[in-house]
């Protein structure tokens, strides 16, 4: 029953730019809620775990998952109350399934499928991924499909076509670890605090780029990308040094490393650029805060003549304020409601 009211409803929804949806993420370490209307953002409420997590040096799932059940009602609550409107007036519910923690996903999951059947309205399923790119339609409100994206975040990293709202075409992807992943784990060998990729970029800033560390799967003839090697490597330089009684200059240990890991990605992203003629890039995910990447890759534009977006800072990390507007995107694009049946997964695919 619940399905075919909340099918009625979607359809009514296609033709409007104005109705309102309350979006939820809470994938990894942060419950977050908003409220939205087409690609504005009325409310946004973002609860981090940062500071229960920073004296473990990351994020343990058990832990996370417990501080979403805590969070999760307030945090609605209150985007509800910033965007000064009730539940009532709430058209669709969107959530992010996944990709994440799955003990994490399934507190945001279940608690957007309460709200949806108990209001009779629909329930967007919303994919982590096209969620991070989304936040470029709010940077951007003009951005339309076709385009190309750099996705740089902790669990992913590709090279992607967005050619619509819900259709990626994968160019390059990471073959091991996230470069997100290996800006923490680097931080972690550097002794530096949780989470680790801001903490590398501003110690980068006092230091030079004056170790030899390898760009990785670095070939002519692919977009995809390495970052196990590099992290090995700087793994070995510290250990090598230290044998030899040497003292190891963080600094610049932190600016050789962000600058092979980023430059990987610049000499990618302009290969890709090569090879399809696109004239609009956009950077989505953790990493797009990073401003040693953002000045690469704005060089990269200005010398390929390339629009470039990034998400605002705060929209760079996760938010529930991008799966709000992707699942308004995915909705004017024909999308489906989810039924009660839709469950967490701990990875989605790209494609």
């Amino acid at each position: 029953m619940y399905s075919e009211i909340a099918k009625e409803k979607l359809e009514g929804l296609r033709g409007r730019e104005d109705f309102l949806i309350l979006a939820i993420e809470s994938s990894c370490d942060e419950t977050s809620a908003s409220v939205t209307r087409g690609r504005e953002v009325l409310s946004l409420v973002i609860a981090s775990q940062i500071e229960i997590h920073k004296r473990f040096g990351g994020v343990v799932p058990e832990i996370a998952s417990r501080n979403h059940t805590c969070a999760i009602k307030s945090t609605v609550d209150e985007a509800l109350t910033q965007a000064g409107v009730t539940i009532d007036d709430i058209d669709a519910v969107a959530v992010t399934y996944g990709a994440g923690l799955l003990g994490a996903l399934i507190v945001g999951v279940s608690y957007a499928k309460a709200l949806a059947y108990s209001k009779g309205i629909p329930l967007i399923a919303v994919s982590h991924v096209k969620g991070h790119i989304s936040a470029n339609y709010i940077a951007d409100k003009s951005l339309e499909p076709p385009y190309l994206c750099l996705l740089v975040s902790g669990g992913h990293t590709a090279i992607l076509e967005v050619l619509g709202y819900d259709k990626l075409k994968v160019l390059g992807s990471t073959q091991d670890d996230a470069v997100g992943e290996a800006f923490d784990k680097t931080a972690r060998v550097l002794g530096l605090p949780y989470p680790g990729g801001p903490e590398i970029e501003k110690l980068a800033k006092a230091g030079n780029e004056s170790i030899n560390f390898p760009h990785g799967f670095h070939k002519k003839d692919t977009l995809d990308f390495s970052y196990s090697g590099l992290k090995t490597a700087v793994i070995n330089y510290i250990h090598n040094t230290e044998q030899k009684g040497e003292s190891v200059i963080k600094a610049d240990v932190a600016a050789s490393f962000q600058a092979a890991a980023v430059g990987a990605l610049a000499d990618n992203l302009e290969k890709a650029i090569t090879l399809t003629g696109y004239k609009t890039v956009v950077v989505a995910g953790g990493v797009a805060a990073n401003g040693y990447l953002r000045n690469k890759v704005d060089e990269i534009g200005r010398r390929r003549k390339v629009k470039v977006i990034y998400p605002p800072l705060k929209l760079c990390t996760d938010n529930a304020a991008m799966i709000g507007v992707c699942a308004h995107n995915l909705i004017k694009e024909g999308g489906i409601a989810a039924g009660l049946d839709l469950d967490a997964s701990a990875t989605v695919p790209l494609e």
